[in-house]
């Protein structure tokens, strides 16, 4: 009963079930690959090629050519030997480095026709591959497949060219199907969702031609294509593909699935042989219409990507690991690794982005003036307590480690404070070209993980130092009198300008009042300029910080419990190592800063003091003045020895 319910369910499943239409992996039985069938013409010659792993064993193993009759096959020619009836006509050459061997037959006969094995060791081990050879007595003769043996994991490239006279046609790769050819690809934009991100077509020169790029090739992708220009089977050229998917134990493999928390990072991986100097890596981002270029190893990084995303080299273990910041729901989708040689170490990966919050926390954008102590903070999770933690200012062609230091490191024994573990990069006098964007990142055994993206901006300092000698107070406009070329003062009005109504006594009282309350002015305003020139000198001592789209002003001195901890007096290009090394340059600040702070101290101290007394002088003479009757002028300039 349960065998005739399985089978039922197998006859209830659609004949396009994707399980049903590819080849699974255990039919995938011998590593050896050739020609599935070789045509050729009476008196003329083929050669066959055969594929193989190159193993070490493999590269010494014996590699034949049989003829199969019934359950035997009789060895044709070998590394070691040749029929007598082949004798001066057929030659078999290894090539290991290419991983094939080529037989080439010449001569023919209609004898020669049949069904034939290649394959490697003695006959009967499993190693080898069935061909078929038909011996035409005229031409012409059905044009061969191209061969193509490709690693699993890795990218399979084939170009195909029809002629000028179809470069308006439709192009297209579809997959050998019992039920007709499977769509792949093709130039309307069109693809098949199992290989979404995966396959790319692309116009080439001259017109007509194109190329398809399949990567991430798994155990289905084995079996027969069609490239063609206009429609399978209908109208129009196409070209014959034979695909043989093989694994190779040395090849590395990549993830194909990348997952990041919105606003923080991503990590890719790209391989590339290091000995090939020209070769030119990009990183692109993967469209039906084609692969948008983000950065690559000459310098070009896109707009918009400016500060986050940065490519490195590891020639160690030939990969190139590239990082995304900031990472955003659009960023989703697939990333191709591309490379103008050894196209088949170019792969792709699935970008997914989700909800979370980054593990690596601190201000995203600061804003300071020129000449102030700046300190950029990277907050990290106690997971991360083990990994070495690093700052790097961000260049087009990397990122460049810079010296940082370490907070809140625990005692031998202590428990893990989330709050206090912070990696600080600090400025000590911070310059207009220290702008740009800096990241804080991790990384364990030399592999780079979680990173954070700052981007500094410098604005311009005021250097100007206002002091009370140097105030310039127009005391006569404070007094009601208007500019130069205005109406007179009131002390200075004409008797005959006055209306005839008013009286002697009137006069009297105005100037009376004008004497009570112009000493009165006199002191209210100059008690207000010494309250703002010591609330100046507060303020001179703050740094003007952005964050996002507030503005506040943070003093000095919330930064002095991270002083002694400083990284270095001033951050410079001269101090950076190559992005990778276990090793930071780190210095300490030295006695100058505390002495700079006290200074400071003084200095505020002694203006505030110089105010006080040039208040008491000013008062002094104003209560002298004010017995110099009506044309008395307020003196409010300091004494010549505080000048």
């Amino acid at each position: 009963m349960i065998l005739l319910a399985f089978l039922f369910l197998l006859s209830s499943l659609p004949a396009g079930s994707g399980r049903l239409r590819h080849l699974p992996k255990a039919a995938i039985s011998s590593p050896v690959f050739g020609p599935r069938q070789v045509h050729g013409v009476l008196g003329g010659s083929v050669t066959v090629k055969c594929f193989y792993p190159a193993t070490p064993a493999n590269r010494h193993a014996r590699k034949y050519w049989c003829r199969q009759v019934g359950s035997r096959c009789t060895t044709v020619v070998s590394t070691e030997y040749v029929a007598p009836a082949y004798q001066g006509r057929i030659s078999l050459s290894d090539h290991p480095e290419a991983e094939n061997f080529q037989l080439n037959i010449s001569a023919l006969v209609l004898e020669d026709a049949g069904t034939f094995q290649c394959g490697l060791g003695v006959n009967g081990k499993g190693l080898s591959h069935g061909v078929t050879l038909s011996v035409a007595k005229a031409p012409p003769v059905p044009e061969a497949a191209e061969l193509f043996y490709v690693k699993l994991r890795s990218t399979w490239s084939v170009s195909c060219s029809f002629g000028e006279d179809t470069a308006a046609q439709r192009r297209y790769l579809c997959k050998k199907e019992k039920d007709g050819c499977r769509n792949i690809i093709n130039s309307y934009q069109e693809i098949d969702p199992d290989f979404q991100g995966r396959a790319l077509l692309t116009f080439e020169e001259p017109p007509g031609s194109f190329s398809v790029t399949m990567t991430q090739m798994d155990w289905e992708d084995t079996g027969l294509y069609y490239c063609g220009a206009g429609e399978y089977g209908k109208e129009g050229k196409s070209k014959e593909l034979d695909v043989f998917v093989y694994e190779d134990k040395n090849f590395p493999q990549l993830k194909t699935t990348v997952t990041g928390k919105n606003g923080s990072s991503a990590t890719f991986e790209c391989l590339y042989d290091p000995l090939k100097k020209s070769s030119t890596r990009i990183w692109c981002k993967w469209r039906l219409q084609g692969c948008d270029k983000i950065i690559d190893n000459s310098g070009f990084v896109k707009f918009g990507y400016e500060g986050r995303v940065a490519m490195f080299e590891n020639p160690e273990n030939q990969t190139v690991t590239i990082i995304l910041n900031q990472l955003q729901a659009k960023d989703e989708g697939f990333y191709w690794c591309l490379s103008n040689e050894l196209k088949e170490q170019q792969s792709s990966t699935e970008l997914k982005v989700v909800k979370g919050e980054p593990a690596l926390t601190g201000k995203k954008k600061v804003e300071a003036p020129a000449g102030s102590r700046v300190n950029l903070t990277c907050s990290y999770p106690c997971k991360y307590s083990s990994y070495e933690k690093y700052w790097c200012r961000w260049n087009y062609t990397g990122c460049a480690v810079l010296p940082a230091q370490e907070q809140g490191l625990p005692e031998p024994g202590a428990s893990c404070d989330t709050a206090t573990r912070t990696a600080v990069l600090s400025f000590e006098a911070l310059q207009e070209d220290d702008e740009g964007w800096y990241w804080c990142g991790v990384k364990r055994n030399g592999i780079l993980g979680e990173t954070m993206a700052v981007e500094l901006r410098v604005s311009s300092g005021s250097d100007a130092k206002h002091s009370p000698e140097l105030l310039d107070l127009d005391s006569s406009r404070e007094l009601g009198a208007v500019p130069p070329g205005g109406a007179y003062s009131d002390a200075e009005v004409r008797k005959g300008d006055l209306p005839e109504s008013s009286s002697s006594d009137e006069s009297h009282g105005s100037n009376t009042v004008a004497l009570v309350l112009g000493p009165l002015a006199g002191l209210i305003l100059i008690a207000v300029t010494a309250f703002a020139i010591v609330k100046y000198r507060q303020l001179k001592r703050s740094d003007l910080v952005s964050v996002g789209s507030y503005r506040t002003n943070i003093s000095m001195s919330d930064f002095e419990n991270v002083r002694d901890l400083s990284a270095s007096n001033r951050v410079k290009e001269s101090q950076e190592t190559p992005m990778g090394g276990d090793e930071f340059i780190t210095t300490t600040d030295t006695q100058e800063s505390e002495a700079d702070t006290m200074k400071a101290k003084r200095s505020s101290k002694e203006d505030a003091e110089l105010t006080y007394s040039s208040f008491l002088v000013t008062s002094e003479r104003i209560a002298q003045g004010s017995s110099g009757g009506d044309n008395a002028v307020l003196d409010v300039s300091p004494p010549q020895d505080q000048l």
